[in-house]
Parts: C-alpha cells; structure tokens; sequence
C-alpha cells in the first residue's frame, strides 16, 4: 500500500473529507498522521514546525489551507507521487516548481461546479419569472404588487460566458427548459444544442446572462459599460463567477439608468461589498453571499471525487481529473 497523508484546514476537513472517504483511503493506504490533529489532518503550521514529517509520504490528499506545494516544500516530499485537491483552483498552490517536479494533480473543481451549476439554473429560471423583482417590489410597496408581465423560460434565450466546468454544467441542466441556449468562449468547444456566438451578441440577445469567467489579469473588468448597456430590456445579469470580472462602477452606474434591467450578484469587489453600497439600496439587485460554491454537506463531494480518483490510480486506471498545464493557466 502506498504511504499517504492529508494536509489542509484541519477545521475544514471533516467537512470535506467524511467517515466514509476517510475509511476507503485508511484500507488502501498507510497513513502517515498528526498525533495532535484529532483527524490525523496535517496543518500547515504543523508541517513547517515537523519538516521530516512527510518524508516518506507518497501520496497527498490536501485542500482548502493546504501547503504551497513550492520548491522547499516538494524537498520535504521526496517520494511524493500524487496530489489529491479537493477543493478548486490550484493557483494558490501548484507554482512553476510543481509543474517542474512533473507529479500528478487532481482538482476536484468539477464537484464544486456541481452547487455553482444548480444556484445558477435555479436563478436563471427565477429571474425568467421576474421573481426577485417582484419580492422586492412587494417589501418597499409593505403590499402585495400585481405581477407585471414577464417572458417566463418557454422560448427564452439563456446566455453562458465562458464553458468551464460549472458554465459546461450550467448548459447541461438547461436541456431540461425549454429554452434556447446561447455561450461564448474563444477556448473551449460549444456544448451539444448551444450556439455558439461573439460576446457582443451574447449581450444584446439573451434574457438572462450568467458568468461563469475566471478571474485573470485579462478578464478583470471584462463586462463593462458597453456590454451592460447594451442588454436587452428586461435582461437580467447573474454573477457566479469572481465580482472583478465586472465593472463594479459600470454595473451601478448602468442598473441606476436602466431601471429595466436586473442583477443578482452572488460575488462581488470587494467582498462582501463595502457598508452603504448601492447594491443594497439599488431596486433592482440583489446579492447573495457567495452562497454558489460547495456548502456544508456539498463539500463530501469534492473528497469522494478525489479519493475516488485516488481508487482509480491504484488500479493503474487513467485519472479523470487530472489537470494539465494548459487548463491550469486558465483558472482562477
């Protein structure tokens, strides 16, 4: 069996990696543990204070607040052969001297897609009902308010920006509505039953718009003014990605104008968003906090999905989650 350790936010990990996985990788591995964790789980405090600790460890299973896995760090790894992620984007620990030292990496950022997916298409459908405008409506009216008219999904267009994993899901699930289903992004291939269309159409043509961009020096400040003004009316924005890939100021500036429009934020710059922003006070925001991502039990998912992964390496099976380079320089 090979020699394995986890290492993360021991406060986290029992959230992420339940009895269940925690007992398949206890069968299959020997386990290298912190006898000052009640879960055996290695800090990253504890990993720099204990540097010899992990010099036999083969395999790595870590995630949130796990170990920058950087030059010094792999030298205290020397037999180290797999890296487990459950969580994310690997950006905060995977450097050039990982990606030199040639080991393998899962990330289990297509189970966190899968909450980000099912937020997003429960928003899309609720903004084609025109259903948070009209709570809010009611709360500031202290009445009830006749609903206006509002196109509902039958025949509705949905746009997608940008098909990573969770815009990917995102198309998937919305073959259930009976709506057409409009995407952009210049590197990944169009889903089956999407179309695939510029950024300015997808803007100007689509009920609902939902963001699904990384966070790159390119994509800072990608939906700005241009783009927000030129939605159609009655459009609704949903924001699931990163708050800075929009213009922030624009936003405010745009849905102030154009009353007709709709936002709901559940990421925003900075976050939370500063006391007194308008997007608390604005008729027709809403934001929600970072609600999205993996939750609570969501969270065992990303820990079954690496151990299983985990299960596939021992059997010498191809790992389905394994990252490259390429896919690595577009994450967040």
């Amino acid at each position: 069996m090979p020699t394995a350790a986890f290492a993360m936010d021991p406060a986290r990990f029992p959230d992420v990696y339940g009895p269940e996985a925690r007992a398949r990788v206890a069968a299959r591995a020997e386990l290298v543990t912190d006898p000052a964790s009640d879960h055996g789980v290695w800090s990253a405090e504890r990993l720099a204070a204990a540097p010899e600790a992990l010099r036999e460890v083969e395999v790595l299973f870590t995630g949130w607040g796990g170990p920058v896995l950087d030059a010094p760090a792999l030298a205290r790894l020397p037999r180290l052969r797999l890296v487990l992620y459950a969580a994310g984007s690997v950006r905060r620990i995977a450097g050039e001297a990982f990606w030199a030292a040639d080991i393998p990496i899962v990330t289990a950022a297509h189970a966190n897609a899968v909450p980000v997916a099912e937020f997003t298409v429960a928003q899309i459908v609720y903004a084609l009902k025109d259903g948070w405008r009209h709570v809010l409506a009611a709360r500031a009216a202290r009445a009830a308010v006749p609903a206006a008219r509002t196109p509902g999904a039958y025949g509705s267009t949905v746009g997608v920006l940008s098909l990573g994993a969770a815009g990917r899901l995102v198309c998937e699930m919305l073959r259930d509505y009976d709506v057409r289903v409009l995407a952009h992004d210049p590197y990944a291939p169009t889903p089956p039953g999407v179309r695939a269309v510029g950024l300015d159409e997808l803007f100007a043509t689509a009920d609902v718009v939902s963001v699904h961009t990384p966070l790159l020096p390119e994509t800072r400040g990608l939906v700005g003014r241009r783009l927000l003004t030129a939605m159609k009316p009655g459009a609704t924005l949903v924001n699931t990605s990163r708050g800075a890939v929009l213009d922030e100021p624009a936003l405010l500036e745009v849905l102030a104008e154009r009353p007709d429009l709709f936002a709901v934020l559940d990421v925003t710059d900075p976050e939370p968003p500063s006391p007194g922003s308008p997007l608390f006070t604005l008729p027709n925001v809403v934001v929600t906090p970072h609600l999205a991502g993996s939750r609570e039990l969501e969270r065992r998912r990303l820990g079954d999905l690496v151990v299983g992964e985990f299960e596939r390496w021992l059997r010498g099976a191809p790992l389905h989650q394994a990252l490259d380079r390429r896919t690595y320089e577009r994450m967040a």
